[in-house]
């Protein structure tokens, strides 16, 4: 009885994970070149190809037993 997760639930996921990396890889371009247009470009292309990886990633899991208990659940309300 394990427990899947939709498509959305992986998209949201995706998004906010990248929100978080993107934002950090702007700042780190930003402090390497102190060009805030460089720094944002690099940032967005950053977020659209990792978000995509990411999914990708979450999907390919979903289809793998490791580390989940297929155990019943010793009561039920």
């Amino acid at each position: 009885m394990g427990h899947k997760e939709s498509h959305s639930r992986s998209i949201a996921k995706a998004v906010s994970y990248r929100i978080l990396g993107s934002a950090t890889t702007v700042l780190i371009f930003y402090l390497l070149t102190g060009k805030a247009s460089l720094s944002l470009g690099a940032g967005a292309v950053d977020m659209v190809l990792k978000t995509g990886v990411y999914f990708a990633h979450e999907r390919i899991w979903n289809h793998v037993n490791f580390g989940r208990s297929t155990k019943a659940p010793e009561y039920e309300i």
